[in-house]
């Protein structure tokens, strides 16, 4: 049972982030992909908790798999909306008796289609919070911070807690916005951010933390460009600037695997510059394929990984 807080002290991390597939071939896939990425040695790999309850119960169920089958630190995602503070009891109380040590605390979306939901799960700020309350307990909380308030009172686990770089796109100013992800970040181990493109971001945000006194470790997420339909999507959803010049060299690509080839390209120089800051870890968001997160984490320096056949 590894912290992830001691994992960083030790020196930049690698992790990756995985959902929980609908049907069983996405379960095989998934399969396929943990023991591909497993041989790059990550220091851990979380799994998402699905937004208005799309994939939540498969989440231990991988959890469990990653850790005692697959052989790494795994970290499960929780999101508080549409849950009472009852049921997150129970579920905190669940991950106790499988030994848990490190945890996710999201606030959540509200339902969206399975197409749209973004990487990460990220929080809406308390203006938007509106999700029933459910039986038997007293109302869902408000934010990230107030669960993560939740988890700390009943356990010992390290808690992470999500960030954004460029700002959360529903909040109400940029001022506003950093005082709420400066007071969430205070309560945490480390944060993982939502995916980016350029460095500077990830260098203002986390400069601007440490001048309100916020030294929390923030592990940068990254997300290979190899699909514009898809990145547009996530990116439009998430506030976060998908830059033309990369745009332009997806649309202008002939094929699938230059494509992925492009995609690799930016994560890996992305990933330079973002360690070379200093960043104590990157977080790969795979969408559940192995290639491009292994092709990344290889050029990285990782131990590299024989890849799986069939996904160009």
């Amino acid at each position: 049972m590894a912290r992830i807080s001691q994992l960083l002290d030790a020196g930049p991390t690698l992790s990756f982030e995985f959902s929980a597939p609908r049907d069983e071939p996405g379960a095989e896939r998934l399969r396929t992909t943990l023991e591909t990425l497993a041989r790059h040695r990550p220091g851990f790999m979380s799994v998402t908790y699905g937004a208005g309850g799309a994939t939540r119960g498969p989440t231990r169920d991988w959890v469990r798999t990653i850790r005692d089958h697959v052989g790494v630190e795994a970290m499960p995602h929780l999101t508080c909306v549409a849950h009472t503070r009852d049921e997150v009891a129970a579920i905190i109380r669940d991950y106790q008796s499988d030994g848990i040590a490190n945890i996710l605390a999201l606030r959540g979306d509200p339902p969206l289609p399975p197409s749209s939901l973004p990487p990460g799960g990220g929080e809406l700020p308390p203006a938007s919070a509106g999700a029933g309350s459910g039986e038997g307990g007293s109302p869902a909380f408000d934010t990230a911070a107030e669960l993560a308030r939740f988890i700390r009172k009943r356990t010992d686990w390290d808690i992470a807690v999500a960030a954004h770089p460029e700002g959360h796109p529903m909040a109400a100013s940029v001022e506003a916005d950093l005082a709420h992800q400066s007071k969430k970040l205070a309560q945490a181990n480390f944060a993982i951010t939502q995916f980016f493109y350029r460095a500077e971001y990830y260098e203002q945000f986390v400069s601007q933390l440490d001048a309100r006194g916020v030294q929390t470790p923030v592990i940068a997420g990254i997300m290979p460009p190899t699909n514009v339909a898809g990145i547009e999507r996530m990116s439009a959803l998430n506030g976060t600037e998908f830059p033309a010049e990369i745009r332009d060299r997806l649309e202008q690509a002939s094929s699938q695997q230059e494509r992925r080839e492009i995609g690799v390209e930016v994560a890996v120089a992305l990933g330079r510059e973002l360690l070379e800051l200093g960043a104590p870890g990157l977080h790969i968001y795979t969408m559940n394929f192995a290639r491009a997160a292994s092709e990344v984490a290889t050029a990285l320096g990782w131990p590299p990984s024989p890849l799986p056949e069939g996904e160009g």
